[in-house]
Protein backbone atom coordinates (compact mmCIF):
# COMPACT_ATOMS: atom_id res chain seq x y z
CA UNK A 1 0.00 0.00 0.00
CA UNK A 2 1.37 3.35 -1.09
CA UNK A 3 1.08 6.82 0.45
CA UNK A 4 1.27 9.55 -2.21
CA UNK A 5 2.65 12.86 -0.94
CA UNK A 6 1.79 15.91 -3.04
CA UNK A 7 4.33 18.68 -2.67
CA UNK A 8 6.73 16.17 -1.14
CA UNK A 9 9.81 18.10 -2.31
CA UNK A 10 8.80 21.20 -0.35
CA UNK A 11 9.80 22.21 3.15
CA UNK A 12 7.08 20.47 5.17
CA UNK A 13 6.41 17.78 2.56
CA UNK A 14 10.03 16.60 2.46
CA UNK A 15 10.05 16.17 6.24
CA UNK A 16 6.78 14.22 6.05
CA UNK A 17 8.21 11.97 3.32
CA UNK A 18 11.33 11.40 5.43
CA UNK A 19 9.23 10.45 8.49
CA UNK A 20 7.01 8.14 6.42
CA UNK A 21 10.03 6.34 4.98
CA UNK A 22 11.60 6.00 8.42
CA UNK A 23 8.37 4.47 9.72
CA UNK A 24 8.32 1.88 6.95
CA UNK A 25 5.68 3.27 4.60
CA UNK A 26 5.89 2.85 0.83
CA UNK A 27 5.98 6.42 -0.48
CA UNK A 28 5.50 8.12 -3.84
CA UNK A 29 6.08 11.86 -4.24
CA UNK A 30 4.48 14.27 -6.68
CA UNK A 31 6.00 17.75 -7.03
CA UNK A 32 6.32 20.27 -9.86
CA UNK A 33 9.55 21.65 -8.32
CA UNK A 34 8.37 25.25 -8.70
CA UNK A 35 9.21 25.83 -5.04
CA UNK A 36 10.39 22.36 -4.01
CA UNK A 37 13.80 20.71 -4.29
CA UNK A 38 14.51 17.30 -5.79
CA UNK A 39 17.46 16.92 -3.39
CA UNK A 40 15.08 17.22 -0.43
CA UNK A 41 13.22 14.00 -1.27
CA UNK A 42 14.25 10.86 0.58
CA UNK A 43 15.86 8.56 -2.04
CA UNK A 44 13.71 5.64 -0.88
CA UNK A 45 10.57 7.43 -2.16
CA UNK A 46 9.55 7.23 -5.83
CA UNK A 47 9.45 10.65 -7.45
CA UNK A 48 7.14 12.00 -10.16
CA UNK A 49 7.65 15.52 -11.47
CA UNK A 50 4.42 17.16 -12.53
CA UNK A 51 1.54 19.43 -11.57
CA UNK A 52 -1.57 18.29 -9.73
CA UNK A 53 -3.66 20.52 -12.02
CA UNK A 54 -2.65 18.21 -14.88
CA UNK A 55 -5.34 15.53 -14.89
CA UNK A 56 -3.58 13.31 -17.44
CA UNK A 57 -0.44 13.36 -15.29
CA UNK A 58 -2.41 12.40 -12.15
CA UNK A 59 -4.13 9.57 -14.02
CA UNK A 60 -0.75 8.27 -15.13
CA UNK A 61 0.73 8.34 -11.61
CA UNK A 62 -2.35 6.90 -9.92
CA UNK A 63 -2.50 4.20 -12.58
CA UNK A 64 1.13 3.24 -12.04
CA UNK A 65 0.87 3.22 -8.24
CA UNK A 66 -2.59 1.61 -8.19
CA UNK A 67 -2.63 0.36 -4.58
CA UNK A 68 -2.86 3.80 -2.90
CA UNK A 69 -4.00 3.87 0.73
CA UNK A 70 -4.04 7.64 1.05
CA UNK A 71 -2.96 11.06 -0.19
CA UNK A 72 -1.11 13.66 1.90
CA UNK A 73 -1.53 17.03 0.24
CA UNK A 74 1.05 19.82 0.71
CA UNK A 75 1.05 21.17 -2.86
CA UNK A 76 0.05 24.84 -2.62
CA UNK A 77 1.33 28.39 -2.88
CA UNK A 78 1.47 29.92 0.60
CA UNK A 79 2.91 33.47 0.55
CA UNK A 80 0.32 35.81 2.09
CA UNK A 81 1.49 39.12 0.54
CA UNK A 82 1.69 37.51 -2.91
CA UNK A 83 -1.83 36.13 -2.46
CA UNK A 84 -3.10 39.66 -1.83
CA UNK A 85 -1.35 40.99 -4.94
CA UNK A 86 -2.23 38.04 -7.18
CA UNK A 87 -5.26 36.21 -5.72
CA UNK A 88 -6.20 34.44 -8.97
CA UNK A 89 -2.82 32.65 -8.98
CA UNK A 90 -3.74 31.21 -5.56
CA UNK A 91 -7.28 30.18 -6.47
CA UNK A 92 -6.07 28.60 -9.71
CA UNK A 93 -3.21 26.64 -8.14
CA UNK A 94 -4.57 25.85 -4.68
CA UNK A 95 -8.34 25.61 -5.09
CA UNK A 96 -8.32 24.56 -8.73
CA UNK A 97 -5.67 21.96 -8.01
CA UNK A 98 -7.84 20.46 -5.28
CA UNK A 99 -10.78 20.08 -7.67
CA UNK A 100 -8.63 18.26 -10.24
CA UNK A 101 -7.12 16.07 -7.52
CA UNK A 102 -10.49 15.05 -6.05
CA UNK A 103 -11.85 14.19 -9.48
CA UNK A 104 -8.87 11.92 -10.03
CA UNK A 105 -9.20 10.40 -6.56
CA UNK A 106 -12.88 9.67 -7.20
CA UNK A 107 -12.18 7.99 -10.53
CA UNK A 108 -9.27 5.94 -9.10
CA UNK A 109 -11.25 5.01 -5.97
CA UNK A 110 -8.80 6.67 -3.54
CA UNK A 111 -10.81 7.36 -0.39
CA UNK A 112 -8.47 9.13 2.06
CA UNK A 113 -6.75 12.51 2.04
CA UNK A 114 -4.82 14.37 4.72
CA UNK A 115 -4.79 18.05 3.83
CA UNK A 116 -2.28 20.71 4.81
CA UNK A 117 -4.63 23.54 5.75
CA UNK A 118 -3.75 26.67 7.71
CA UNK A 119 -4.58 28.96 10.60
CA UNK A 120 -5.09 31.62 7.93
CA UNK A 121 -8.59 30.19 7.39
CA UNK A 122 -9.61 31.76 10.72
CA UNK A 123 -8.59 35.32 9.85
CA UNK A 124 -8.54 37.74 12.78
CA UNK A 125 -9.55 35.50 15.71
CA UNK A 126 -12.43 36.33 18.03
CA UNK A 127 -10.67 34.57 20.89
CA UNK A 128 -7.25 33.21 21.73
CA UNK A 129 -6.36 30.38 21.67
CA UNK A 130 -8.26 29.53 18.49
CA UNK A 131 -10.49 26.44 18.52
CA UNK A 132 -11.49 24.34 15.52
CA UNK A 133 -15.11 25.44 15.98
CA UNK A 134 -14.29 29.17 15.78
CA UNK A 135 -15.48 31.19 12.77
CA UNK A 136 -13.39 30.90 9.62
CA UNK A 137 -13.25 34.37 8.08
CA UNK A 138 -9.94 34.72 6.20
CA UNK A 139 -8.26 38.13 5.90
CA UNK A 140 -6.13 37.14 2.90
CA UNK A 141 -6.57 35.31 -0.39
CA UNK A 142 -4.24 32.49 0.66
CA UNK A 143 -6.47 31.66 3.65
CA UNK A 144 -9.57 31.97 1.46
CA UNK A 145 -8.13 29.54 -1.09
CA UNK A 146 -7.42 26.98 1.65
CA UNK A 147 -10.86 27.43 3.23
CA UNK A 148 -12.44 26.78 -0.17
CA UNK A 149 -10.36 23.60 -0.40
CA UNK A 150 -11.69 22.44 2.97
CA UNK A 151 -15.27 23.04 1.85
CA UNK A 152 -14.73 21.24 -1.45
CA UNK A 153 -13.36 18.22 0.44
CA UNK A 154 -16.43 18.26 2.71
CA UNK A 155 -18.86 18.06 -0.20
CA UNK A 156 -16.72 15.41 -1.91
CA UNK A 157 -17.02 13.36 1.28
CA UNK A 158 -20.81 13.81 1.29
CA UNK A 159 -21.14 12.85 -2.38
CA UNK A 160 -18.34 10.34 -2.95
CA UNK A 161 -17.25 9.13 0.50
CA UNK A 162 -13.73 10.59 0.20
CA UNK A 163 -12.71 10.96 3.85
CA UNK A 164 -10.39 13.80 4.83
CA UNK A 165 -8.51 15.32 7.72
CA UNK A 166 -7.73 19.04 7.47
CA UNK A 167 -4.75 20.02 9.61
CA UNK A 168 -4.81 23.76 10.33
CA UNK A 169 -1.41 24.77 11.48
CA UNK A 170 0.29 27.86 12.56
CA UNK A 171 3.90 28.98 12.06
CA UNK A 172 6.19 26.12 11.09
CA UNK A 173 9.92 26.30 11.80
CA UNK A 174 12.99 24.16 12.41
CA UNK A 175 14.60 21.32 10.49
CA UNK A 176 15.46 17.65 10.88
CA UNK A 177 17.80 17.36 13.86
CA UNK A 178 20.74 16.00 11.85
CA UNK A 179 20.62 18.97 9.46
CA UNK A 180 20.16 16.80 6.37
CA UNK A 181 16.95 18.51 5.24
CA UNK A 182 15.52 21.91 6.09
CA UNK A 183 13.89 25.09 4.85
CA UNK A 184 15.03 26.59 1.54
CA UNK A 185 12.73 29.04 -0.23
CA UNK A 186 13.64 31.55 -2.92
CA UNK A 187 12.78 34.22 -2.09
CA UNK A 188 12.50 33.46 1.62
CA UNK A 189 9.39 34.86 3.31
CA UNK A 190 9.29 33.05 6.68
CA UNK A 191 10.49 34.84 9.78
CA UNK A 192 12.89 32.31 11.32
CA UNK A 193 14.97 31.59 8.18
CA UNK A 194 15.06 35.31 7.35
CA UNK A 195 16.40 36.05 10.84
CA UNK A 196 19.00 33.32 10.37
CA UNK A 197 20.02 34.77 7.01
CA UNK A 198 20.77 38.01 8.87
CA UNK A 199 22.70 36.05 11.50
CA UNK A 200 24.73 34.40 8.71
CA UNK A 201 25.55 37.76 7.15
CA UNK A 202 23.43 37.21 4.03
CA UNK A 203 21.11 40.12 4.83
CA UNK A 204 21.97 43.49 6.32
CA UNK A 205 19.10 43.41 8.79
CA UNK A 206 15.59 42.27 9.66
CA UNK A 207 12.41 44.24 9.02
CA UNK A 208 9.67 43.85 11.61
CA UNK A 209 6.42 44.46 9.77
CA UNK A 210 4.03 46.25 12.11
CA UNK A 211 4.77 47.48 15.62
CA UNK A 212 1.32 48.86 16.50
CA UNK A 213 -0.66 45.63 16.83
CA UNK A 214 -2.72 45.11 20.03
CA UNK A 215 -0.15 42.64 21.41
CA UNK A 216 2.34 42.53 24.30
CA UNK A 217 5.01 44.46 22.41
CA UNK A 218 3.11 45.73 19.37
CA UNK A 219 4.40 43.06 16.96
CA UNK A 220 2.62 40.02 15.50
CA UNK A 221 2.20 37.05 17.84
CA UNK A 222 2.38 33.56 16.38
CA UNK A 223 2.33 29.95 17.54
CA UNK A 224 5.41 28.01 16.37
CA UNK A 225 5.46 24.27 15.76
CA UNK A 226 8.47 22.19 14.72
CA UNK A 227 8.36 20.77 11.20
CA UNK A 228 9.09 17.18 12.35
CA UNK A 229 6.28 17.34 14.91
CA UNK A 230 4.05 18.57 12.11
CA UNK A 231 5.10 15.69 9.85
CA UNK A 232 4.27 13.23 12.61
CA UNK A 233 0.76 14.72 12.91
CA UNK A 234 0.08 14.06 9.22
CA UNK A 235 1.00 10.40 9.64
CA UNK A 236 -1.22 10.12 12.71
CA UNK A 237 -4.07 11.72 10.72
CA UNK A 238 -3.63 9.15 7.94
CA UNK A 239 -3.76 6.31 10.46
CA UNK A 240 -6.87 7.93 11.99
CA UNK A 241 -8.62 7.73 8.61
CA UNK A 242 -7.35 4.20 7.95
CA UNK A 243 -8.95 3.17 11.26
CA UNK A 244 -12.33 4.11 9.78
CA UNK A 245 -12.96 7.43 11.49
CA UNK A 246 -15.00 10.19 9.93
CA UNK A 247 -13.63 13.36 8.34
CA UNK A 248 -12.46 16.04 10.76
CA UNK A 249 -10.26 19.10 11.24
CA UNK A 250 -7.53 19.67 13.81
CA UNK A 251 -5.39 22.61 14.86
CA UNK A 252 -1.67 21.97 15.20
CA UNK A 253 0.40 24.29 17.35
CA UNK A 254 2.32 24.62 20.56
CA UNK A 255 -0.50 26.61 22.21
CA UNK A 256 2.10 29.26 23.09
CA UNK A 257 2.38 32.63 21.41
CA UNK A 258 5.67 34.36 20.64
CA UNK A 259 5.91 37.88 19.26
CA UNK A 260 8.24 38.75 16.41
CA UNK A 261 10.49 40.59 18.88
CA UNK A 262 10.60 37.52 21.16
CA UNK A 263 11.59 35.28 18.23
CA UNK A 264 14.31 37.77 17.34
CA UNK A 265 15.63 37.73 20.92
CA UNK A 266 15.62 33.91 20.99
CA UNK A 267 17.52 33.78 17.68
CA UNK A 268 20.12 36.22 18.97
CA UNK A 269 20.64 33.94 21.97
CA UNK A 270 20.85 30.73 19.90
CA UNK A 271 23.20 32.11 17.22
CA UNK A 272 25.25 34.49 19.35
CA UNK A 273 24.89 37.09 16.58
CA UNK A 274 23.61 40.68 17.02
CA UNK A 275 20.98 40.40 14.19
CA UNK A 276 20.15 44.08 13.56
CA UNK A 277 16.45 44.87 13.05
CA UNK A 278 14.32 47.86 12.07
CA UNK A 279 10.62 48.61 12.26
CA UNK A 280 8.53 48.62 9.07
CA UNK A 281 4.85 49.19 8.18
CA UNK A 282 2.28 46.42 8.52
CA UNK A 283 1.77 43.98 5.67
CA UNK A 284 -1.70 43.64 4.16
CA UNK A 285 -3.70 40.67 5.42
CA UNK A 286 -1.62 39.92 8.54
CA UNK A 287 -3.74 39.12 11.64
CA UNK A 288 -2.26 40.38 14.91
CA UNK A 289 -2.38 37.14 16.93
CA UNK A 290 -2.66 33.49 15.95
CA UNK A 291 -2.37 30.88 18.71
CA UNK A 292 -3.77 27.36 18.43
CA UNK A 293 -5.82 25.36 20.87
CA UNK A 294 -4.36 21.99 19.87
CA UNK A 295 -5.80 19.82 22.65
CA UNK A 296 -8.17 18.14 20.16
CA UNK A 297 -5.25 16.81 18.09
CA UNK A 298 -3.45 15.72 21.23
CA UNK A 299 -6.44 13.82 22.61
CA UNK A 300 -7.95 12.32 19.42
CA UNK A 301 -4.88 11.84 17.20
CA UNK A 302 -2.61 11.23 20.22
CA UNK A 303 -0.23 13.85 18.85
CA UNK A 304 2.65 14.55 21.21
CA UNK A 305 4.98 17.30 19.93
CA UNK A 306 8.59 16.74 20.96
CA UNK A 307 9.71 20.34 20.51
CA UNK A 308 8.04 22.73 22.97
CA UNK A 309 10.89 25.24 23.37
CA UNK A 310 11.15 27.88 20.64
CA UNK A 311 14.91 28.12 21.19
CA UNK A 312 15.28 24.40 20.45
CA UNK A 313 13.23 24.86 17.28
CA UNK A 314 15.47 27.73 16.17
CA UNK A 315 18.56 25.70 17.07
CA UNK A 316 17.61 22.96 14.57
CA UNK A 317 17.01 25.60 11.90
CA UNK A 318 20.42 27.17 12.65
CA UNK A 319 22.06 23.74 12.40
CA UNK A 320 20.54 23.31 8.93
CA UNK A 321 21.58 26.83 7.93
CA UNK A 322 25.18 26.32 9.03
CA UNK A 323 25.52 22.91 7.37
CA UNK A 324 23.77 24.09 4.15
CA UNK A 325 24.69 27.78 3.75
CA UNK A 326 23.36 27.74 0.17
CA UNK A 327 20.38 25.52 0.89
CA UNK A 328 20.03 22.58 -1.46
CA UNK A 329 22.14 24.30 -4.10
CA UNK A 330 19.57 23.65 -6.82
CA UNK A 331 18.05 27.07 -7.43
CA UNK A 332 15.89 27.16 -10.50
CA UNK A 333 15.21 23.41 -10.51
Amino acid sequence: MTVVVLGGAGYIGSHAVDQLVQKGYDVAVIDNLITGHRNAVNPKARFYQGDIRDRAFLDEVFGQEQDIEGIIHFAAFSVVPESMANPLKYFDNNTGGMITLLKAMKDHDIKRIVFSSTAATYGEPKQVPIKETDPQVPTNAYGESKLAMEKIMHWSDVAYGIKFVALRYFNVAGAKADGSIGEDHSPETHLVPIILQVAAGERDGLKIFGTDYPTKDGTNVRDYVHVVDLADAHILALEYLKAGHDSDAFNLGSSNGFSNREILAAAREVTGQPIPAEDAPRRAGDPSTLIAASDKARSILHWEPKYDDVKEIIKTAWNWKQSHPHGYGDRGQ
